[in-house]
């Protein structure tokens, strides 16, 4: 998997430009990904890519759209120091794994890393370094392309609403 890295505090509006917002392709939103901020990730990013970045990913507004840009540039895993918390959900609605790594500010831009979500940790250059657990119950909605897909999936799962 190659790393795309990024530093800290990467707002909603660096990965997806509020002008963007009438689209709801994600083919279409990846290919405005990271417009104006880092122009090269939406030709170059390929399936299977990670982005690796610092503290507070995803800050800003509560936009699906910035999860959504990302998964359809082939994206489908964030390692990062912390994220903001409506962005960490928005991610697992939208199928986008976001994994908690204290030591991702170690892994270099370009790297060729692997990520176990089994046993929680990432690997590079044969040093493991452990990543937060993602609850079971998140990694069904991420595995099955998130909420929404789980959803169907699930029809005897109530909602609060019932």
């Amino acid at each position: 998997m190659r790393v795309w890295k990024f530093g800290n505090d990467i707002d909603t509006d660096a990965i997806i430009p509020g002008r963007f917002l009438t689209i709801y392709d994600e083919k279409e939103l990846a290919s405005h990904a990271f417009e104006g901020t880092r122009d090269e990730f939406s030709q170059k990013a390929a399936d299977g890519d990670v982005i690796v970045a610092g503290k507070n990913f995803g800050c800003g507004s509560s936009r699906e759209h910035a999860p959504l840009a990302i998964r359809g540039a082939g994206v489908r895993v964030i390692v990062a120091e912390s994220f903001a918390r409506i962005f960490y959900r928005n991610a697992i609605n939208t199928g986008l794994l976001p994994m908690t790594c204290a030591d991702a500010g170690k892994i270099p831009d370009g790297a060729t890393i692997a990520v176990n979500t089994e046993e929680g940790f990432i690997e590079f250059n044969g040093n493991r370094y452990p990543t937060d657990p993602v609850p079971a119950f998140m990694l069904e909605i991420i595995r099955a392309g998130g909420l929404v897909e789980y959803a169907r999936a699930h029809p005897e799962v109530k909602t609060c609403t019932e």
